[in-house]
């Protein structure tokens, strides 16, 4: 839109973008930001002065604030004072202030625009809040932050968009016990008199940042205890509350400062701040948050204790400290201009977190583990109609969470992880050290990415990967063969959960990297490039596309040919990974209408004797989303397909058995406890005897009788098997638990429950006083696993909307959360219809789609059980899983 004759600009739209984005008048150089929180009161006082470079003649400036209270506003140019009692008008729409005077500021002034305001120390994960902790029965606070994507305009007056990099000089004024921290380190330290108290307080200054973006901003003041290594080339520390033991933060630490030098050597860049902080806050509502050289944590994914926390949390651990430190060069350094080049930090973060996490950590085989976690993420949530691409337009800041998902964190790493293959992995990483290298303290486009990728290579990346990250989805591909002349013809569509793609949907023609494997090895140079095309293989006898499954497709084979596969699996022929996504593949094909789930049930059985943990994750996987489809069928059905799970399982959870060395190979650890907790909910009674004997004796006061591998199975399969008397038990364990990760584990079962009753308790606990904000969400997953509990869940979140909506506000991540828990679970029609009429009138901004995404899924599953539910109900009969009585 036009600007108004007389130089006023609020919140303009960039017509080329479409975004909403603040007038480009001035532009911001510096910041000198004082704050100082009120621990009484739940406020702060702040000044910011603002220097600002004029780049067209103005009578206004626009910049965003929320939820500040502005007390005053002066503005000089060059030296000269211009207004100190400026018109203020606010768009609380836009979340911007616009200051208007009636002297011009000509173009090439030097500007500075002075603040004072006060501010809320929220309860909302947002901007400048509060956190809280209990040490010895006494509630205690301290003040912290979280900025991205858009709430350093809560916290300040300020440039609020990621291409507006500045350079900052915070100051924090603090009673002399509290540590002060921010993105620097402190240069000076002054007793100054307190605005608030009057008292003294000590005044920290930290040394002015180098140029970044809002989002990265970062200040903490509270008391905190620290560990410290010098093992890297600049400090590195990790912070925690009084009331944690702070050599839990050693495996963290240590990890840090390998990784800090890892990551040095790999970029060909020096980490460029003069110290590295970590710090665990006790409420936080991501995993964690890339601050610049102050990273903070959810005290879970920080601090490791190995006498309580199992193997899978100390690989959870090891990710995301990889993941937030990658940031510190993708995303810091080099910043994507405006938010749909999200998935540039957050894909790349990802990537490089297994890829880091592999060369640490070897025996952990994590690229195995890829296949079935960040892969099947990325594949599940983009086979929605309601999916975006990776590249995703966003105009205005109340859509930028909902694009915090799966698609800009596994599907942009799993696109990079296909372009590395394309490659080559050091082709890859010089792309990387060139784009790093010449963006430095800059803010860049995914063809920027794509420009330095294709000038390491000399390959047309660009032309490639486009396809990849502007458009939806991805697609199947269909294979035929032709053994008389040794060819296979392979053709590409759209993919989507409900099968029911429409001729429009179904334009894109990507790349396929088809990555062919046959005995002689793999051939990486093959690609689809068009609708179908055809190819020889050196023999029909064995092959396989996507070796690895480092492609983002789905391959249909012919029935004769996955027979094939499955016994070329048995005969070493194909790897872990091969093995674990082939049954990703047929399971989410089956469930789509291009194949039988009868035909699925075969496979997975036919794999009752693989060795391999991974591939194990994945058929009880297929499993798993089976069952929950199936949950609102009939008794008989359900019962069965829980049989079928228990045949799979209980002689390998038998035979691995349950108990753990100290030195348990990390990978076996995890597998063991797939297995017991898999085959004790399937009803084992020699696994259920084991978990209420464990349990006993926890109760009586051993905690070592639980391994925290399988600690979370051993609740939930007591619940299942109990009642009033392990739920109290369970309950008690959340509340008095000292670690974080003891108290989520035992949170999480309580969802685990079955009756009425003790469902109701559970539902009593995320509204109250006795879960924090963070992990409203815990609670509510597990009862996604029956029908009475996903129907309680509905209940439970249309009875209390104003409430849900008052403690997780529509802005930030968590209402999306809750939405998806309590309507996804449904599997007919008529619910369906429920949720789309309940929400009918009521806004759904900020969550609208998370919303739609559920309700995609929904649909998948009503279609698949109207496909499906004779087929499946037969061969279970016909296996004997169905006794007749179960006939429908």
């Amino acid at each position: 839109m036009c600007r108004a004759k007389d130089g006023v600009a609020s919140a303009s739209l960039d017509i080329s973008k479409g975004r909403e984005v603040l007038p480009k008048n001035v532009k911001p150089l510096h910041y000198d930001l004082t704050l100082e929180p009120d621990f009484e009161k739940f406020t702060y006082e702040g000044k910011v002065v603002i220097d600002l470079q004029v780049k067209e003649d103005t009578t206004s400036i626009s910049l965003n604030s929320l939820e500040l209270d502005i007390h005053s506003t002066s503005i000089s140019a060059d030296g000269n004072e211009i207004t100190s009692s400026p018109k203020l008008t606010y768009n609380e729409d836009a979340q911007t202030t616009t200051i208007t005077f009636d002297r011009s500021i000509s173009a090439g002034s030097h500007a500075q625009l002075t603040q004072t305001f006060t501010g809320q120390l929220n309860d909302k994960m947002a901007g400048f809040y509060r956190s809280s902790y209990k040490q010895d029965g006494t509630t205690k606070y301290l003040a912290t932050t979280q900025m991205e994507p858009t709430d350093a305009r809560r916290a300040f007056p300020c440039f609020d968009e990621p291409a507006l990099k500045a350079e900052y000089t915070i100051t924090l004024i603090a009673d002399k016990h509290h540590t002060c921290l921010s993105n620097m380190d402190q240069v000076s330290e002054t007793e100054i008199e307190s605005r608030i108290s009057g008292g003294k307080k000590k005044a920290a200054t930290f040394r002015k940042t180098p140029l970044m973006s809002t989002y990265l901003l970062a200040f903490i003041v509270g008391e905190l205890k620290c560990v410290e290594t010098n093992d890297f080339r600049v400090p590195v520390r990790v912070f925690a509350t009084p009331d944690k033991n702070i050599e839990h933060g050693r495996f963290s630490l240590e990890l840090a400062a390998k990784t800090l030098d890892f990551y040095e050597k790999t970029f060909d860049s020096e980490f460029p701040l003069p110290k590295m902080d970590m710090v665990a806050v006790p409420d936080f509502s991501a995993g964690a948050m890339e601050n610049w050289g102050l990273v903070t944590y959810r005290i879970v994914d920080l601090l490791f204790d190995e006498k309580t926390s199992g193997a899978s949390t100390k690989e959870r651990i090891a990710e995301v400290v990889q993941h937030e430190l990658a940031h510190q060069w993708f995303g810091n350094l080099v910043t994507m201009d405006f938010w749909e080049g999200l998935w540039l930090n957050e894909g790349f973060a990802t990537w490089m977190s297994w890829y880091s996490c592999n060369k640490f950590y070897p025996e952990w085989k994590v690229w195995q583990g890829y296949v079935t976690d960040t892969l099947q993420g990325a594949l599940a949530l983009d086979s929605l109609r309601s999916s975006h691409p990776i590249e995703v337009p966003v105009k205005r800041a109340d859509e930028i969470n909902q694009i915090f998902d799966a698609i800009s964190y596994s599907k942009g790493s799993c696109v990079l992880r296909m372009i590395s293959k394309y490659l080559g992995e050091e082709t890859f990483m010089e792309g990387i050290r060139r784009y790093l290298k010449k963006h430095a303290y800059g803010n860049t486009r995914t063809e920027d990415l794509w420009a330095a990728l294709s000038d390491a290579s000399a390959k047309p990346v660009e032309k490639i990967m486009d396809i990849w990250t502007k458009n939806v989805g991805y697609p199947v591909v269909t294979v035929n063969e032709d053994s008389g002349s040794n060819t296979i013809r392979v053709k590409q569509n759209r993919f989507l959960r409900t099968a029911d793609v429409k001729p429009e949907e179904d334009r894109t023609l990507f790349p396929v990297f088809l990555g062919l494997r046959t005995k002689d090895g793999v051939n990486e140079e093959l690609t689809l490039s068009d609708r179908e095309m055809e190819f020889k293989v050196p023999d029909t006898e064995f092959f396989k596309l996507n070796a690895d499954h480092s492609g983002i497709y789905r391959t249909l084979y012919t029935p004769e040919r996955l027979e094939k596969l499955g016994q070329a699996a048995k005969q070493g022929l194909l790897t872990v990974e091969d093995r674990a996504g082939m049954i990703a593949d047929a399971g989410a094909l089956a469930s789509s209408g291009y194949g039988k789930t009868s035909g699925v049930l075969s496979l997975v059985r036919s794999f009752n004797s693989e060795p391999e943990f991974v591939v194990w994750s994945e058929l009880l996987s297929r499993i798993s989303s089976l069952r929950s489809t199936w949950v609102f069928e009939p008794e008989p059905i359900r019962n069965a397909l829980k049989s079928f799970q228990l045949s799979l399982v209980s002689s390998q959870a038998r035979s691995k058995g349950w108990t753990f060395t100290p030195d348990e190979d990390h990978i076996q650890a995890q597998f063991k406890a797939l297995l017991f907790g898999s085959a004790g909910l399937a009803g084992d009674e020699q696994v259920i005897k084991a978990a209420q004997d464990m349990f006993a004796k926890f109760r009586s006061g051993d905690r070592s009788a639980i391994h925290p591998n399988i600690r979370g199975s051993v609740y939930a399969i007591v619940l299942r098997n109990g009642g009033q008397e392990e739920y109290d038990a369970i309950l008690q364990e959340y509340q008095t638990a000292n670690d974080a990760d003891e108290r989520n584990t035992a949170l999480r079962s309580l969802g685990r429950v079955e009756g009425s009753e003790l469902i109701d308790r559970t539902l009593s606990l995320p509204l109250s006083d006795q879960v924090k904000n963070q992990d409203l969400y815990i609670p509510l997953s597990g009862l996604r696993n029956d029908a009475q509990g996903i129907e309680a869940l509905w209940k439970w979140m249309t009875s209390n909307w104003e409430a849900i909506e008052k403690k997780c506000p529509p802005g930030l991540t968590m209402l999306s959360n809750v939405v998806q828990l309590c309507t996804s679970g449904f599997t007919t029609e008529k619910q369906l219809k429920e949720v789309q009429a309940w929400f009918e009138g009521r806004s759904t901004k900020g969550f609208d789609r998370a919303l739609e995404q559920s309700c995609d899924a929904v649909r998948a599953k009503v279609k698949w059980l109207a496909r499906d539910k004779e087929d499946v109900q037969e061969w279970l009969r016909k296996e004997g899983f169905l006794k007749e009585e179960g006939k429908l």
